[in-house]
């Protein structure tokens, strides 16, 4: 087939042979055949569309994992004390006017999953920020400099962009990404992770669908045996059977109706095949997969044949500790980093553990075994326990 492609005319007595140029590559195209997997696109927006609002298994790890993680209380403290009163926390207890804390930070988190990539704004001349936005992760584009590092972040709305520029030190944009292999610029999702499965869950749903639109029953065969020997219907009595099938037989309002047949037409049905019955297996089995690459415990999704966990409370507490912590501990941590740069002082934001309810068997094992342990001083039980060296309001 390839070499009928490329092959030269044949020449006639009268013209001369004509010049076919072909591609160095041509041999090694890949034609499409009717039996090759369609998968859907990769970009950020479509896996949005299709993992996000228009999966339930993805849309449900995303939100469990940002109201979680938005929703963890946190402390603010300097290597000497703890505060109860900052304007760090004042700013983050209401960053815009549109927004609360929760808010701001399940967009943040929201961002993060769906598109490894997270982009605070800074709003501000000079000190502490007035306000802080989160920008939509699509639309952002990372402008990196000769040596690698980004000079600037690119915001583009309509057609129109804004730049944001980068010096030390000093940046309007806090970008937080995951770890990503192969890009220096920007990270990697759990939507991107679980893009197959997402594809298998989808159409799985549709077949689900396309079988209860066809009265819930898989599809059976009309035979027909006329009376005088033929085998085959005219033109115009396919129509009309197509048609009545179609008006009076499809559709879930027409499910359990009797099907009526005339003129030598019998009806057998049709069993359910192995491979439609593997079709809920294949289901459940994308949806788990999802389910693992966001790092929620499928149990906590509804999912069925889970039993790695004894219980939902062992559920929760790994979904906590393994999931929802190490990502509001990474992005806490760079929000703190970031703004310590407009209030030229070091200070660390990270989850208050102990006020968390899943961990509290936990902490309280914890804080036993520090305060018995009596070769320790008070400052190592603080260090250990995470706390700063002077108690709170204590001035030193």
């Amino acid at each position: 087939m390839f070499e009928f492609l490329n092959r030269p005319k044949t020449a006639t007595a009268d013209a001369a042979p004509e010049q076919v140029k072909a591609s160095a590559t041509g041999h090694a195209i890949a034609w499409p055949s009717a039996g090759r997997v369609a998968w859907s696109p990769r970009d950020v927006v479509s896996l949005t569309r299709t993992g996000f609002t228009g999966n339930p298994i993805g849309f449900r790890a995303v939100k469990i994992i940002a109201e979680a993680a938005a929703a963890l209380p946190m402390v603010l403290q300097d290597q000497e004390r703890r505060y109860e009163a900052h304007p760090i926390q004042a700013l983050l207890a209401r960053p815009n006017a549109g927004q609360g804390r929760a808010e701001i930070l399940e967009a943040l988190y929201g961002q993060l999953l769906l598109t490894g990539n997270g982009y605070l704004e800074a709003v501000g001349d000079e000190g502490l920020p007035l306000e802080l936005h989160v920008l939509r992760s699509d639309r952002m584009n990372v402008v990196p400099g000769p040596d690698g590092w980004p000079v600037a972040y690119e915001y583009g709305v309509n057609g129109r962009k804004h730049r944001f520029a980068v010096a030390e030190n000093d940046s309007k944009i806090c970008h937080i990404k995951s770890f990503h292999p192969q890009d220096d610029h920007y990270g990697f999702s759990p939507l991107q992770a679980s893009a197959s499965a997402i594809d298998v869950h989808n159409s799985a749903s549709r077949w689900s669908k396309a079988l209860l639109d066809n009265a819930a029953r898989p599809s059976g065969a009309i035979i027909y045996k006329g009376a005088d020997g033929q085998s085959s219907l005219s033109a115009d009595q396919y129509d009309r059977l197509l048609s009545e099938m179609e008006t009076q037989h499809q559709g879930a309002r027409n499910a359990g109706r009797p099907m009526l047949l005339e003129g030598g037409l019998d009806w057998k049905p049709m069993g359910f095949s192995p491979s439609d019955m593997e079709f809920q297996k294949t289901k459940e089995a994308a949806a788990r997969e999802i389910s693992i690459a966001f790092g929620v415990p499928p149990m906590l999704l509804g999912l069925p044949g889970d039993a790695t966990y004894a219980n939902y409370q062992e559920a929760n507490r790994a979904f906590y500790r393994l999931t929802v912590l190490p990502l509001a501990s990474r992005v806490l941590g760079s929000v703190s980093d970031w703004l310590s740069d407009f209030t030229s002082e070091i200070i660390t934001l990270r989850p208050d553990l102990d006020q968390i309810p899943a961990l509290s068997a936990e902490r309280e094992a914890q804080w036993r075994r520090v305060s018995d342990a009596a070769f320790l001083t008070d400052a190592e039980k603080r260090n250990l326990l995470g706390l700063p060296v002077l108690e709170v309001g204590d001035d030193g």
